[in-house]
């Protein structure tokens, strides 16, 4: 199986939410169920059935953040300097309207474009491996071709 990079925080997380899901969640769901079953007839019970589903998701995400986690290959952001690579937080200018976005590039349990968690496997971080500050990198986005200079590049 391949590993799965993920940067610390990342990792935390999904230990986080396995262990909520596991402790909190999970036997939250059976009392549900065992309450609807006290209510007599299961074919007609709405909270037995909706207690049911709630169930099934759960245990599809423990067994889903179970296998994420074993594959999961941390790698420390701060121990990295140079080009870009995974970890790296890289501010680029839009070469066309001299835009600034600041991203970060990290796995893609992790990515989350609204907090600027840029998926490694995005055209555009894809497009940005290797790449130097000043280095000018054009991307094929769905809106179109864009060209973006790479301003810096911090390993926090």
């Amino acid at each position: 199986m391949e590993k799965i990079p993920m940067t610390r925080a990342g990792f935390t997380a999904l230990d986080e939410e396995l262990k909520v899901l596991k402790s909190v969640e999970r036997p939250a769901v059976i009392r549900a169920i065992a309450e609807a079953r006290e209510h007599g007839d299961l074919s007609e019970n709405a909270e037995y059935h909706a207690a049911r589903e709630k169930q099934s998701f759960i245990e599809g995400r423990v067994k889903e953040l179970e296998a994420i986690l074993s594959l999961a290959e941390v790698i420390d952001p701060t121990k990295l300097s140079g080009s870009i690579k995974f970890g790296a937080t890289v501010t680029l200018a839009d070469e066309e309207s001299g835009e600034e976005k600041t991203y970060q590039i990290v796995g893609e349990t992790e990515a989350n474009i609204e907090n600027n968690m840029l998926n490694i496997r995005s055209p555009l971080a894809r497009a940005l491996i290797g790449k130097e500050e000043g280095d000018s990198v054009e991307v094929k986005t769905p809106g179109g071709r864009r060209s973006y200079e790479v301003l810096t590049i911090r390993y926090i």
